[in-house]
């Protein structure tokens, strides 16, 4: 009974899709056997192509043609010889500090720039981008979507109505992979296809295995900084990562890809020097747009503002907001900014556009020549609701909110350091553009005896500098360099 129900499922999706939309029993690229899908291929390549710009527009090209061009040559020898040979596949490093790729319908590829900066060899950047050729080759983001719609249709019809609940948008099912991966099943697949894809293209498939330690390196970092400020791991999702970096399966695939290749050198693993001088001078960490953060002080370039945190607090650059948090997670303060479209005073602003009621303690400022205003207010906090130190600073056309909050309701503490803070706000002075150009990756050759914790004295990252070379280099979460190797450092 439940199989011809679902058939029937399968007919009323055909009913009700739009024109256009349905391609019906089409046949897989990479299996050569036919599969039912609800989206034809120009479909799927016209929504890639719509939804490039967006992309592109949240993250940002990477500003690097040179860069730009070989990431797309090594991309095309892979898509050469894939099982989708005739798409025009679209090769672009975007310019986030994510450590992540991600493929679009129709051949459009990411890869972020926080990724590269840990890679070391050619081999390995073709092994991202082959993982992800093989979402595209096996068209995974149409097949989740048939199988999200044609649920939400069975669902439709179980439930005796005839309007389509809850099926699934293609856009909403790209989102989540680029979040999650596309699940264990898809993700197994692109291992599976970029194995085979690396070896036809001459590249070891044995690189896999170098970017999953990678990965794998990052997670264990990410689960460990997560522990120290006491919250919730933000971990990896899809390439690789449905692999312990010991797993059998992926084993197999890449022991199944070998054959195909021919006369690939045996040190075709090794550091590859070309490769790394390929990311000298690649952007590490924050854009400039996005503002630096160096130590506890913070430099806005475009913004044309700087300030500092107390000494020890653990800043957080998010796209919308900064945050700050004590150690030990008992205080934290938010700044946010805003334009500034009519000419209200700080105090006005902080009652009309941030809508705080009954203000209390309230009192203007003066910082550094800027209006100011602070007042307490109550407010959602991550510890419910409470009272909330308010600071407001107008610079040029814009506010800068500054809120403090605290774990235990009206600790003194709160107020002093959401104050100083917003008192060392300032105009960027001249002397410190310099300091709110970004970090880069430079290149150095190892001497004897030279040991990342000397490296890290040297760098210019403040917080976990030597885990992070380490991480760079492959060397964590022990050794050394070797005398005569390039390593990468931050400056």
């Amino acid at each position: 009974m439940r199989r011809l129900i679902s058939l029937h499922a399968l007919w009323i999706a055909a009913c009700l899709l739009p024109a256009g939309w349905l391609a019906g029993c089409a046949t897989n690229p990479v299996t050569r056997q036919p599969e039912f899908v609800l989206m034809s291929e120009d479909r799927e390549i016209a929504l890639g192509r719509r939804l490039n710009p967006q992309i592109l527009e949240e993250m940002g090209r990477y500003p690097d043609e040179a860069l730009q061009a070989y990431v797309q040559s090594v991309g095309e020898r892979l898509a050469r010889v894939s099982d989708r040979p005739g798409l025009i596949y679209r090769f672009t490093v975007v310019d986030t500090p994510d450590v992540n790729a991600f493929a679009l319908p129709g051949g459009y590829i990411y890869v972020a720039r926080g990724l590269l900066a840990y890679l070391e060899s050619e081999a390995e950047l073709a092994a991202v981008l082959g993982h992800e050729i093989g979402h595209v080759a096996a068209r995974h983001a149409v097949r989740q979507y048939t199988a999200a719609t044609t649920v939400g249709i069975l669902s439709a019809v179980i439930a005796g109505t005839t309007g389509v609940q809850g099926a699934g948008d293609l856009a909403r099912v790209i989102s989540t992979a680029i979040v999650r991966g596309y699940g264990r099943r898809h993700e197994l697949e692109a291992d599976r296809l970029g194995a085979i894809y690396l070896a036809r293209a001459g590249y070891p498939p044995e690189a896999m295995l170098a970017v999953l330690r990678v990965l794998k390196a990052q997670e264990a970092f990410e689960k460990k900084l997560a522990e120290e400020e006491g919250r919730e791991p933000r971990v990896y999702h899809g390439l690789f990562a449905t692999h312990p970096d010991n797993d059998a399966r992926l084993k197999a695939v890449i022991e199944a890809a070998r054959p195909l290749l021919k006369g690939a050198p045996p040190s075709a693993l090794d550091r590859d020097e070309a490769f790394l001088h390929r990311l000298d001078g690649l952007v590490y960490g924050q854009r400039a747009e996005d503002g630096i953060t160096r130590g506890n002080r913070f430099y806005h370039g475009p913004l044309g503002f700087a300030l500092r945190f107390p000494a020890g607090w653990r800043i957080e650059n998010l796209p919308d907001r900064l945050i700050a948090r004590a150690p030990g997670g008992e205080l934290l303060i938010q700044l946010t900014t805003t334009d500034l479209n009519r000419r209200l005073t700080p105090r006005e602003f902080l009652q009309r556009r941030l809508e705080v009621r009954n203000p209390r303690e309230g009192r203007p400022l003066r910082i550094h020549g800027l209006p100011g205003y602070t007042a307490l207010g109550r407010a959602d906090t991550p510890w419910g609701r409470r009272m909330v130190r308010y600071v407001v600073v107008f610079l040029d056309d814009r506010a800068y909110i500054f809120a403090g909050a605290s774990r235990t309701p009206n600790d003194p503490r709160r107020d002093r350091v959401t104050l100083e803070t917003a008192r060392s706000f300032h105009r960027l002075k001249p002397e410190e553009r310099s300091l709110a150009e970004p970090l880069r990756l430079r290149l150095i050759r190892a001497t004897a005896g030279l040991t990342y914790a000397e490296l890290a004295r040297r760098s210019a990252l403040s917080d976990h500098a030597e885990d992070i070379l380490r991480l760079l280099n492959h060397h964590w979460p022990s050794g050394e360099p070797l005398p005569g190797q390039l390593v990468k450092l931050v400056k």
